[in-house]
Protein backbone atom coordinates (compact mmCIF):
# COMPACT_ATOMS: atom_id res chain seq x y z
CA UNK A 1 0.00 0.00 0.00
CA UNK A 2 1.39 3.63 -0.97
CA UNK A 3 0.06 7.14 -0.44
CA UNK A 4 1.13 10.01 -2.85
CA UNK A 5 -0.43 13.49 -2.14
CA UNK A 6 -1.90 15.64 -4.96
CA UNK A 7 1.48 17.61 -4.72
CA UNK A 8 3.88 14.64 -5.86
CA UNK A 9 4.84 13.84 -2.38
CA UNK A 10 5.05 10.19 -1.44
CA UNK A 11 4.13 9.74 1.81
CA UNK A 12 4.52 5.84 2.02
CA UNK A 13 5.54 3.02 0.04
CA UNK A 14 5.04 -0.69 -0.20
CA UNK A 15 3.21 -0.68 3.21
CA UNK A 16 2.77 -4.08 4.00
CA UNK A 17 1.02 -5.02 7.27
CA UNK A 18 -1.07 -7.42 9.35
CA UNK A 19 -2.42 -7.00 13.27
CA UNK A 20 -3.69 -9.39 14.75
CA UNK A 21 -6.97 -9.08 17.13
CA UNK A 22 -6.11 -7.68 20.50
CA UNK A 23 -2.60 -6.71 19.75
CA UNK A 24 -0.90 -3.62 21.09
CA UNK A 25 1.35 -1.96 17.79
CA UNK A 26 3.29 0.97 18.16
CA UNK A 27 4.47 2.40 15.08
CA UNK A 28 7.45 4.28 15.58
CA UNK A 29 9.83 6.43 12.89
CA UNK A 30 11.16 9.81 12.40
CA UNK A 31 9.06 13.11 12.44
CA UNK A 32 7.39 13.10 8.57
CA UNK A 33 7.91 9.58 7.86
CA UNK A 34 3.95 9.03 7.58
CA UNK A 35 2.92 7.41 10.86
CA UNK A 36 -0.10 9.73 11.03
CA UNK A 37 -1.21 8.95 7.14
CA UNK A 38 -0.85 5.66 8.05
CA UNK A 39 -3.11 5.84 11.00
CA UNK A 40 -5.78 8.09 8.99
CA UNK A 41 -6.05 5.49 6.40
CA UNK A 42 -6.68 2.89 8.67
CA UNK A 43 -9.47 4.94 9.99
CA UNK A 44 -11.13 5.61 6.65
CA UNK A 45 -10.01 9.33 6.56
CA UNK A 46 -8.37 9.38 3.25
CA UNK A 47 -7.82 6.64 0.93
CA UNK A 48 -4.46 5.05 0.11
CA UNK A 49 -3.13 5.51 -3.99
CA UNK A 50 -2.05 2.38 -4.23
CA UNK A 51 -2.96 -0.42 -2.90
CA UNK A 52 -5.97 -1.42 -0.34
CA UNK A 53 -6.63 -1.07 3.14
CA UNK A 54 -8.59 -3.57 4.79
CA UNK A 55 -10.14 -4.15 8.25
CA UNK A 56 -11.11 -7.76 9.12
CA UNK A 57 -11.26 -7.71 13.10
CA UNK A 58 -13.59 -10.86 14.16
CA UNK A 59 -14.29 -13.27 11.90
CA UNK A 60 -12.27 -13.67 8.72
CA UNK A 61 -14.00 -11.34 5.89
CA UNK A 62 -15.92 -9.68 8.80
CA UNK A 63 -15.20 -6.12 8.73
CA UNK A 64 -15.49 -3.55 11.83
CA UNK A 65 -19.03 -2.41 12.43
CA UNK A 66 -19.95 1.50 12.55
CA UNK A 67 -18.78 3.02 15.33
CA UNK A 68 -16.23 -0.04 16.42
CA UNK A 69 -13.25 2.47 15.85
CA UNK A 70 -12.24 4.77 18.21
CA UNK A 71 -9.82 7.39 17.16
CA UNK A 72 -7.56 9.61 19.75
CA UNK A 73 -5.52 12.68 18.12
CA UNK A 74 -2.76 14.33 19.69
CA UNK A 75 -4.80 17.43 20.41
CA UNK A 76 -7.64 16.04 22.42
CA UNK A 77 -10.39 18.25 19.95
CA UNK A 78 -12.91 18.94 22.62
CA UNK A 79 -15.81 20.73 22.02
CA UNK A 80 -14.84 23.78 24.27
CA UNK A 81 -18.75 25.10 24.94
CA UNK A 82 -19.86 21.71 25.86
CA UNK A 83 -19.63 19.89 29.20
CA UNK A 84 -17.20 16.76 29.71
CA UNK A 85 -20.44 14.80 29.88
CA UNK A 86 -21.63 16.34 26.90
CA UNK A 87 -17.85 15.77 25.06
CA UNK A 88 -18.14 12.20 25.62
CA UNK A 89 -21.50 11.98 24.41
CA UNK A 90 -20.63 13.08 20.83
CA UNK A 91 -20.86 9.84 19.29
CA UNK A 92 -24.01 8.75 20.03
CA UNK A 93 -25.26 12.97 19.42
CA UNK A 94 -23.59 11.88 16.11
CA UNK A 95 -25.51 8.99 15.28
CA UNK A 96 -28.88 10.49 16.63
CA UNK A 97 -29.33 9.09 19.95
CA UNK A 98 -29.04 10.21 23.52
CA UNK A 99 -30.49 8.34 26.02
CA UNK A 100 -30.28 6.92 29.25
CA UNK A 101 -28.10 4.21 28.12
CA UNK A 102 -26.25 6.36 26.38
CA UNK A 103 -25.73 8.85 29.54
CA UNK A 104 -25.07 5.87 31.18
CA UNK A 105 -22.26 4.87 28.88
CA UNK A 106 -20.78 7.96 28.79
CA UNK A 107 -20.04 7.98 32.39
CA UNK A 108 -18.90 4.72 32.96
CA UNK A 109 -16.27 5.48 30.29
CA UNK A 110 -15.32 8.47 32.33
CA UNK A 111 -15.38 6.56 35.64
CA UNK A 112 -12.80 3.60 33.33
CA UNK A 113 -10.24 7.18 32.77
CA UNK A 114 -10.45 8.53 36.67
CA UNK A 115 -13.21 11.51 35.52
CA UNK A 116 -16.12 10.56 37.91
CA UNK A 117 -17.58 13.41 39.56
CA UNK A 118 -16.21 16.10 36.18
CA UNK A 119 -19.55 15.57 34.07
CA UNK A 120 -20.07 18.84 34.81
CA UNK A 121 -16.94 20.71 34.23
CA UNK A 122 -16.08 22.44 30.40
CA UNK A 123 -12.79 21.91 29.14
CA UNK A 124 -11.04 25.02 29.97
CA UNK A 125 -11.02 24.08 33.70
CA UNK A 126 -9.29 20.81 33.50
CA UNK A 127 -5.34 20.39 33.04
CA UNK A 128 -3.87 18.84 29.79
CA UNK A 129 -3.64 15.58 31.06
CA UNK A 130 -7.10 15.53 32.17
CA UNK A 131 -9.00 16.84 28.65
CA UNK A 132 -6.49 13.85 27.13
CA UNK A 133 -8.25 11.29 29.43
CA UNK A 134 -12.07 12.99 28.62
CA UNK A 135 -10.75 12.72 24.45
CA UNK A 136 -10.14 8.52 25.63
CA UNK A 137 -13.20 7.83 27.19
CA UNK A 138 -14.73 9.63 23.99
CA UNK A 139 -12.86 6.93 21.98
CA UNK A 140 -14.03 4.26 24.06
CA UNK A 141 -17.30 5.07 24.54
CA UNK A 142 -18.52 2.99 21.98
CA UNK A 143 -16.54 -0.14 23.15
CA UNK A 144 -14.49 -0.30 19.69
CA UNK A 145 -12.79 -3.17 18.75
CA UNK A 146 -10.02 -0.65 17.10
CA UNK A 147 -8.26 1.76 18.84
CA UNK A 148 -6.12 4.35 16.85
CA UNK A 149 -4.14 6.60 19.00
CA UNK A 150 -1.93 9.63 17.62
CA UNK A 151 0.56 10.69 19.84
CA UNK A 152 -2.25 11.56 22.29
CA UNK A 153 0.46 12.10 25.09
CA UNK A 154 3.29 14.08 23.36
CA UNK A 155 2.48 17.50 24.22
CA UNK A 156 2.12 16.18 28.16
CA UNK A 157 4.56 16.15 30.97
CA UNK A 158 6.42 13.32 31.97
CA UNK A 159 5.28 12.83 35.38
CA UNK A 160 1.52 12.60 33.65
CA UNK A 161 2.35 11.06 30.87
CA UNK A 162 3.32 7.99 32.30
CA UNK A 163 0.56 8.24 34.32
CA UNK A 164 -1.77 8.19 31.59
CA UNK A 165 0.41 5.45 29.87
CA UNK A 166 -0.23 2.82 32.90
CA UNK A 167 -4.26 4.16 32.74
CA UNK A 168 -4.00 3.52 29.14
CA UNK A 169 -2.47 -0.72 29.84
CA UNK A 170 -5.38 -0.75 32.46
CA UNK A 171 -7.69 -0.30 29.87
CA UNK A 172 -6.15 -2.34 27.13
CA UNK A 173 -6.03 -5.03 29.50
CA UNK A 174 -9.38 -4.86 30.37
CA UNK A 175 -11.28 -5.27 27.58
CA UNK A 176 -8.21 -5.42 24.62
CA UNK A 177 -9.20 -3.76 22.26
CA UNK A 178 -6.92 -3.71 19.34
CA UNK A 179 -4.61 -0.77 19.69
CA UNK A 180 -2.32 1.14 16.87
CA UNK A 181 -0.28 3.72 19.09
CA UNK A 182 1.92 6.41 16.85
CA UNK A 183 4.66 7.44 19.35
CA UNK A 184 8.36 9.15 18.71
CA UNK A 185 9.29 7.61 21.92
CA UNK A 186 11.70 4.03 21.62
CA UNK A 187 10.67 3.93 25.90
CA UNK A 188 7.09 4.75 25.68
CA UNK A 189 6.37 2.23 22.26
CA UNK A 190 8.46 -0.70 24.49
CA UNK A 191 6.11 0.22 27.91
CA UNK A 192 3.06 -0.12 25.99
CA UNK A 193 3.30 -2.66 23.20
CA UNK A 194 3.46 -6.14 22.52
CA UNK A 195 4.70 -5.46 18.96
CA UNK A 196 6.64 -2.42 17.38
CA UNK A 197 6.73 -1.35 13.87
CA UNK A 198 9.32 0.59 12.98
CA UNK A 199 9.32 3.10 9.54
CA UNK A 200 11.56 4.32 7.19
CA UNK A 201 11.95 8.30 7.18
CA UNK A 202 9.81 9.75 3.97
CA UNK A 203 8.45 7.64 1.87
CA UNK A 204 8.14 5.91 4.93
CA UNK A 205 7.63 1.53 4.43
CA UNK A 206 8.43 -1.01 7.11
CA UNK A 207 12.09 -1.67 8.00
CA UNK A 208 11.38 -3.80 11.47
CA UNK A 209 8.50 -6.04 12.97
CA UNK A 210 9.73 -6.62 16.69
CA UNK A 211 7.90 -8.20 19.46
CA UNK A 212 8.28 -7.09 22.82
CA UNK A 213 8.11 -10.19 25.04
CA UNK A 214 7.66 -8.18 28.41
CA UNK A 215 5.00 -9.35 31.00
CA UNK A 216 1.77 -7.67 31.89
CA UNK A 217 0.99 -5.69 34.17
CA UNK A 218 3.95 -3.61 33.30
CA UNK A 219 4.29 -1.81 36.65
CA UNK A 220 7.92 -1.49 37.31
CA UNK A 221 8.91 -2.61 34.01
CA UNK A 222 10.77 0.47 33.12
CA UNK A 223 13.41 -0.34 35.81
CA UNK A 224 14.07 -4.20 34.79
CA UNK A 225 17.51 -5.07 32.39
CA UNK A 226 14.65 -6.91 30.09
CA UNK A 227 12.99 -3.70 29.38
CA UNK A 228 16.57 -1.98 28.50
CA UNK A 229 17.55 -4.64 26.32
CA UNK A 230 14.28 -4.26 24.45
CA UNK A 231 14.53 -0.69 24.36
CA UNK A 232 18.74 -0.50 23.39
CA UNK A 233 17.22 -2.92 20.46
CA UNK A 234 14.58 -0.51 19.32
CA UNK A 235 16.91 2.23 19.28
CA UNK A 236 19.19 0.62 17.13
CA UNK A 237 16.42 -0.62 14.55
CA UNK A 238 15.39 3.33 14.68
CA UNK A 239 18.94 4.59 14.15
CA UNK A 240 18.73 2.89 11.02
CA UNK A 241 15.56 3.67 9.78
CA UNK A 242 16.32 7.13 9.89
CA UNK A 243 18.60 6.50 7.25
CA UNK A 244 16.68 4.18 5.07
CA UNK A 245 15.01 6.32 2.63
CA UNK A 246 13.28 5.58 -0.52
CA UNK A 247 14.36 8.08 -3.23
Amino acid sequence: MGKRFASGLDALDDIDLSVARGEFLSLLGPSGCGKSTLLRIIAGLTEPTRGTCRLTLGAPGKPVAAGRLGFVFQDPTLMPWSTVAANVELPFRIAGRVGSAERDRAAAALRAVGLAGFERAYPHQLSGGMRMRVSIARALVTDPELLLLDEPFAALDEITRFALNDDLLQLWETRRPTVLFVTHSVFESVYLSTRIAVMSARPGHMVADLSVGLPHPRAGTRTTPAYGAICETVSRALGLAMTDART
